[in-house]
């Protein structure tokens, strides 16, 4: 596809078709296609989550410029799922509702100090010091994330209250109220799952609670997609990780004394973000090619959304959404629903 070799109007029907059958496919792997994965795996080895090496996987994909995300993006810039409280929302109203609804299952109030890994572009940030007043680090490794994130705090007036930092979450320092990280754990890696919990541990207050966003991979095929190398990881996030609910858990007994208060899944919520990501691409596409990114790489970001896409519609991929609570936390369980537009 990437080549243009074929193509088809229907590229989203065409991905769920493949992830539909994926038991199938498996079951088709000649000597060769084992040999060629054998290769990738190696090849992938030298890709591990270090220090040095995350920093190296993340300019990989989110220093490939901002103005490309800008093409495709709402005006939050949020990189992550939307959540979408009616069939009439727009991407950015559901991408607004998404902050929102982190921020109210945290009860965020003006005393928190928030520890947020993974910046993005400063949307959360941002938006949890504008609207709740509370205060706000948050870290990324992103130069381009970075440069903007600064920026934007500036041009809001919120320097007094958001403070971003250019470091690996494994640096951190201090104790927090609370803890945000949306959609950072699929750059963690399955070697520092661990070391990622225990930072979240470490780094909230005795009665702390933190609020993870993440990607999640259905139990059966977990141990298949560590041990592979897929598209996504070949071609679009080297370093890739997809957990599962049962890899989290675990890791959170091992390695930390976190226990889990609430979880809930979005997954039809990720297929919808994505086709709107992809709709939006190919409506701005003459745009990034002026950009500088050529034909093959358009076409090779289309099937990366189409493709995701269908993981979600299939429920091959899920999107969870986690409250964990250190042990001297006692607030109850939040029920907090998604506002109608």
């Amino acid at each position: 596809y990437m080549a243009g070799n074929w193509s088809t109007s229907s590229l989203d029907q065409v991905t769920r078709f493949f992830v539909a059958n994926s038991h199938l496919t498996d079951q088709m792997e000649t000597g060769f296609t084992r040999y060629f994965r054998t290769l990738l795996k190696a090849a992938h080895w030298f890709k591990k989550n270090t220090i040095k090496g995350s920093k190296k996987n993340i300019e990989a994909h989110y220093d490939l410029g901002n103005q490309l995300f800008e093409t495709f993006l709402d005006p939050t810039l949020m990189y992550s799922s939307a959540l979408f409280a009616d069939d009439t929302n727009d991407l950015h109203s559901a991408s607004l509702e998404k902050l929102d609804h982190i921020c109210r299952k945290l009860h965020l109030e003006p005393t928190d100090h928030v520890l947020e890994i993974g910046t993005g572009w400063g949307g959360f940030a941002i938006h949890a010091a504008d609207h709740y007043g509370c205060r706000v680090t948050t870290t990324t490794i992103s130069e381009e994330q970075y440069e903007h994130a600064v920026r934007l705090v500036k041009e809001r007036n919120l320097e007094d209250r958001v403070t971003v930092l250019k470091q690996d979450y494994r640096d951190l320092t201090g104790q927090y109220d609370k803890l945000v990280s949306i959609e950072m754990i699929e750059a963690v890696g399955h070697h520092y799952l661990d070391t990622y919990v225990n930072t979240l541990s470490e780094r909230l207050k005795p009665n702390g609670l933190a609020l993870i966003q993440a990607i999640t991979i259905v139990e059966q095929r977990y141990q298949i997609a560590v041990t592979s190398v897929d598209f996504i990881k070949r071609y679009i996030f080297p370093g890739g990780f997809i957990p599962s609910i049962g890899s989290i858990m675990q890791s959170i007994g091992r390695a930390s004394d976190l226990r889990l208060l609430h979880l809930e899944d979005f997954a039809s919520h990720y297929a919808r973000t994505l086709a709107a990501w992809r709709h939006r691409f190919n409506q701005e596409k003459e745009r990034i090619l002026e950009l500088g990114y050529d034909e093959r790489f358009c076409r090779m970001w289309e099937f990366y959304l189409a493709y995701c896409e269908g993981g979600f519609h299939e429920r091959q991929l899920g999107l969870a959404q986690l409250i964990l609570a250190k042990p001297k936390a006692r607030q109850e369980t939040p029920v907090v629903q998604l506002r109608l537009a």
